[in-house]
């Protein structure tokens, strides 16, 4: 395909993801999340999901590079400042104050170059309990554009992909974490239909202390849960350092919510109850009804 597909930034990641599902048929939820992770938000044309991520990536993306980066640089007007923060974005917890510190700018040069690529619908502000704001792409290609062709572009250019491989192979599972934590949230938004979630984010303290789901639904009741994307099934452990995390940040949580992407050990499975919700990505097949 020659030239950037069509973005679809006004849409909710639940409606892009929907939408992905939809048009490429996945055959699991597996291959939905991972390869939604990088051609999410875009009309691409349809995609083979079985096929390994990285052949993806070199023929729909790293082949039509030039063509792509020029579609980019339209909406960014090719500005170095805007290319320093998107990869900043990219490539960090999205943190503010550490997208300005990876960028090299000062606070108020950065916040009014965030606040031109929020209007532009490139990125978006979310609110996070205890710490900074964190900021996120409003679609997942132009994050994985920004965090493995825009940084090193010197050599995609010239038709050396092998940095991008490499990259890619080091850091898949985390870069796809991102976009598991942020479909686990819309999970619970769409399945707590009883007791409905009001307010869902991340919580982080300035300490370092971070837990991947904080919310309050309806009765107010505090959720909190963890989101686990490895191969390897979440244990009672996982489980116990959660507590333990609540215990020191000081929160009462009603609900605890375990989010896995292999599932979770009998022990685990047998304390599920009101109190402790288990999910799995066959649970993501609600995302896409």
């Amino acid at each position: 395909m020659k030239g950037f597909p069509i973005l679809s930034k006004k849409k909710t990641l639940k409606e892009q993801f929907k939408n992905f599902y939809k048009n490429h048929k996945p055959a699991n939820f597996e291959d939905a999340v991972e390869k939604f992770s990088i051609f999410g938000g875009v009309a691409w044309g349809k995609i083979d999901t079985s096929q390994p991520a990285y052949e993806l990536i070199e023929k729909l993306i790293l082949n039509d590079y030039a063509y792509i980066r020029n579609d980019i640089t339209k909406l960014t007007d090719g500005q170095p400042l805007y290319h320093s923060i998107l990869s900043a974005v990219a490539l960090s917890d999205g943190k503010l104050h550490a997208v300005f510190k990876r960028s090299n700018v000062e606070e108020s040069v950065g916040q009014k170059a965030v606040e031109t690529l929020r209007e532009r619908g490139i990125l978006r502000q979310k609110r996070c309990k205890g710490a900074d704001d964190k900021l996120f792409f409003t679609t997942s290609f132009l994050r994985f554009w920004f965090a493995f062709v825009s940084p090193i572009f010197k050599g995609i250019r010239d038709g050396n992909y092998t940095e991008v491989k490499e990259r890619w192979e080091r850091h898949a599972n985390e870069f796809t974490n991102l976009t598991f934590k942020e479909l686990s949230q819309e999970l619970l938004r769409e399945t707590f239909k009883e007791d409905s979630i009001m307010e869902m984010s991340e919580y982080w303290s300035n300490e370092g202390l971070a837990i991947d789901i904080y919310g309050l639904t309806k009765a107010k009741k505090r959720v909190v849960g963890l989101c686990k994307y490895s191969n390897a099934k979440v244990k009672k452990s996982e489980l116990s350092k959660l507590q333990a995390l609540c215990d020191t940040a000081n929160i009462k949580a009603d609900i605890f919510v375990l989010v896995a992407k292999k599932g979770f050990s009998s022990e685990l499975k047998s304390l599920k109850g009101e109190a402790l919700k288990l999910y799995t990505l066959k649970n993501f097949k609600a995302l896409v009804e």
